[in-house]
């Protein structure tokens, strides 16, 4: 996976190359979250910045609704 938001963002669905590399991080890792934490970010940048060009409405089964999302940034943020 690349860095390339831009890239991600044209993807069919939007952001689903972040998504698919966190589901192959959590098999390699036996689904221990904590070791990947970088991807969960990866996707959650892509998807917020989905929701900023799309509106709160828009859609890709790869993110979270826009609410729950800022709501698990906002979470991230504060360290819980």
């Amino acid at each position: 996976m690349g860095n390339n938001i831009e890239q991600d963002l044209r993807h069919d669905p939007p952001c689903h190359p972040r998504a698919c590399a966190i589901q192959s991080c959590l098999q390699r890792s036996g689904y221990r979250e904590d070791k990947c934490q970088k991807l969960i970010d990866a996707l959650y940048e892509c998807c917020d910045e989905f929701y900023k060009r799309h509106g709160d409405d828009g859609k890709s089964v790869s993110c979270p609704k826009a609410s729950l999302l800022r709501l698990k940034m906002q979470q991230r943020a504060q360290g819980s």
